[in-house]
């Protein structure tokens, strides 16, 4: 009787371990509860712990753009923001892409615009590769609700008011866990005027965008810099910002990201970009390469921080 049972209760006890290791993959985290915490955490200070933010969330071979699984995969790797898109449906739904259409990341064509919810949630989604993968298009809402205790969102534009994405994050109880990215002193207004919790990624490469934010009687501590997509010649612009309280976000895709992907430049010459970067400034880096990238800056995470309470490892 027990050898009858036995190699059916091998095989539950098999796939619950299967199960359990899928729900229990360690995530690198941030602690932030509530919308002071996160103010705090993105107040500069020069013990500040540097940190990845992950464009598209941080695709790869087999994890596409703007998935939740995806982002699960970068986490898994080291703490990252996830920067991520959205784009209206046809039936007024907002869900996750970078391009308007729909052919170069998915299995459908055309417009998002064309389409219902429900008529993208039959498609699936394609990796880096352009291999399809068994991943559905999300929606803004399920990422604001995954987010939570996890990471920070940084919700772009794309074809969305930020008002109606800093509404998401309100609607959302998403404050302690997602910023906006505002491209013009209106908006920045704009946004504030919604919600006094509400951070904003504001464009800040210039002297004058600075002095814009200082007249614009949006706080600080509402703001964190982004500085360029290039490394500056003049580091200025980060000691101005960072005076102010505020912490200062440097692209890296379009220089040692790219460098890198075509070929130009290898691994050690990459993480040594990733360092420069932050020696340069930048207190986060947005990268194409969040895996790599946190790799780089994980040396970087190991001393003692005001900010290491916000870190979960």
């Amino acid at each position: 009787m027990l050898k009858k049972f036995m190699f059916p209760a091998l095989i539950v006890f098999v796939l619950t371990g299967i199960y359990s290791f899928k729900q229990t993959v360690a995530l690198h985290t941030f602690k932030t509860h509530n919308a002071a915490e996160l103010k705090d955490f993105f107040h500069y200070t020069p013990d500040r712990i540097p940190f990845m933010s992950s464009h598209r969330g941080g695709p790869r071979k087999g994890f596409p753009e703007n998935c939740i699984a995806t982002f699960e995969n970068t986490l898994s790797h080291n703490p990252s923001m996830l920067e991520i898109d959205p784009h209206y449906t046809k039936d007024g739904k907002i869900v996750l892409m970078h391009d308007p259409t729909l052919d170069r990341t998915s299995n459908g064509h055309g417009k998002i615009a064309d389409y219902t919810l429900e008529e993208l949630r039959k498609l699936r989604l394609k990796d880096t590769e352009g291999n399809l993968t068994d991943y559905q298009i999300p929606t803004l809402d399920e990422a604001l609700q995954w987010a939570k205790g996890k990471t920070i969102l940084i919700i772009d534009a794309k074809d969305v008011p930020i008002e109606v994405r800093a509404q998401k994050i309100i609607d959302n109880k998403a404050t302690a866990n997602a910023i906006v990215i505002s491209y013009s002193d209106e908006d920045t207004k704009k946004c504030y005027a919604l919600s006094k919790d509400i951070i904003m990624e504001v464009m800040m490469g210039k002297e004058e965008n600075v002095t814009a934010m200082d007249k614009s009687g949006v706080p600080w501590s509402n703001v964190i810099g982004f500085v360029s997509h290039q490394l500056p010649e003049n580091k200025a612009i980060f000691d101005e910002v960072h005076k102010r309280g505020a912490m200062c976000i440097l692209g890296s895709s379009r220089n040692i990201d790219h460098q890198y992907t075509t070929g130009k430049i290898n691994a050690a010459q990459l993480n040594q970009g990733y360092l420069n970067l932050i020696d340069h400034g930048a207190d986060v880096i947005e990268a194409d390469l969040g895996i790599e990238g946190g790799a780089a800056l994980m040396p970087l995470q190991q001393g003692k921080s005001s900010k290491a309470k916000y870190f979960r490892n």
